[in-house]
């Protein structure tokens, strides 16, 4: 086993883990987890990725790695009125249809067929008013989110992965110098629980079909594109059977949803990770050990996290996003002629417009959607 295959697959896990774990902590409290609950959330969401990695590496001999979904998360962390239990049962419907897209050919090209430009501009109003959170914590806390938002745009200059890795060490460090913080607990062991679902038309529409949506088209299209750039092709509905398989039976533990990851994937797949593309799979074993150390020890990272104020969380996960609210906003505003679309698709997002108990991420898109037809229909009609 070659030292930079290791390296780059804990490299991986790492910023995977460390840039968005906070994201997946806010989205917990936000349906009203427990301490339990949310342990065994970490715990069944790493055991998924761990899985998936390790069966598809193994399979294809690609550097085909997971992760969890962090767009998804943000939508979660954005709803309101949800309980674990409905958001568990958001969790299985978004799992099934991700396994009726893998099962379903005319089903994936329909989603396929979304236009970037609606996907993207949904996805950049799920993340904006996440973002917007960390200037609520700079007017009550400015001693210790000022500094991390200075140091992320100095770091930012050389690195975008490690600047958000720097702010998370750096601002633990911050709160306990500043007495914020609580004495971190001892190590403890996780343990999965089970949470008996329920099913809601109204969760199920307006949360669980949104974090498919965002999920496949943040997620899930990226990955493949991530590993097609690196010259690998893997079979996309196998990929997209095996992540809705390991969704489906971690959401009862509290998971939300896993997916091909983009972003670190490319930490693997390139030729740091090993000079001959044909050997740089060996990273997938490795980065699934990783996340089964991480899933084991999971309860004392969410009582580590616990006992510290809510201004870092928030000022981390805010950080952490900001790379994908540009992204989402420049694919929203690229073309020209989807520009009215994709702002009105983002304002009505944006907005928290809520209406039959469905939240503002499906009136985004379907308000995109709608606005989409009408234009290409005119232009059709005006030739």
């Amino acid at each position: 086993m070659p030292a930079s295959i290791v390296i780059s697959a804990l490299v991986a896990v790492l910023v995977g883990f460390g840039s968005s774990v906070a994201i997946v902590l806010a989205a917990a409290s936000a349906v009203g987890a427990n301490a339990a609950q949310t342990s065994s959330w970490i715990a069944a969401i790493c055991l998924a990725t761990a899985a998936i990695t390790l069966i598809l590496s193994l399979r294809y001999k690609m550097p085909i790695v997971a992760a969890w979904s962090t767009p998804g998360a943000a939508l979660i962390a954005q709803s309101t009125g949800e309980s674990i239990e409905t958001a568990v049962g958001a969790f299985i419907f978004a799992a099934l249809l991700t396994l009726l897209t893998a099962a379903f050919r005319p089903l994936a090209a329909l989603i396929e067929r979304i236009p970037a430009s609606v996907a993207a501009a949904m996805l950049a109003g799920i993340l904006f008013s996440f973002v917007l959170g960390v200037f609520t914590h700079l007017k009550t806390a400015p001693e210790l989110v000022l500094p991390l938002l200075l140091l992320f745009v100095l770091i930012r200059v050389f690195s975008p992965i490690w600047a958000v890795l720097s702010v998370l060490l750096c601002g633990i460090i911050l709160t306990y110098v500043l007495g914020l913080a609580e004495p971190p607990p001892g190590l403890r062991i996780s343990n999965l629980e089970w949470i008996t679902p329920q099913f809601r038309i109204d969760t199920l529409i307006g949360l669980g079909l949104p974090l498919y949506l965002v999920t496949m088209a943040s997620q899930n299209l990226p990955g493949f594109a991530v590993l097609k750039a690196s010259g690998f092709t893997p079979p996309s509905r196998p990929v997209l059977a095996v992540t809705g398989l390991a969704s489906l039976a971690s959401a009862g533990f509290g998971a939300h949803t896993t997916n091909l990851a983009a972003i670190t994937a490319s930490i693997c797949t390139g030729p740091d990770a090993h000079p001959d593309p044909k050997k740089r799979w060996l990273c997938g074993p490795v980065y699934a050990a990783g996340y089964v150390i991480i899933a084991l020890f999971g309860a004392s990272l969410v009582a580590l996290f616990a006992s510290f104020p809510s201004a870092l969380i928030a000022t981390i996960a805010s950080i952490a996003l900001i790379g994908a609210l540009a992204a989402s906003l420049g694919a929203g505003l690229a073309e020209e002629k989807d520009r009215f679309v994709a702002v009105a698709t983002f304002a009505v997002t944006a907005s928290g417009l809520s209406a039959f108990g469905i939240g503002s991420a499906f009136w985004g898109l379907a308000a995109g959607l709608l606005i989409y037809g009408v234009d290409r229909v005119y232009r059709r009609i005006a030739r």
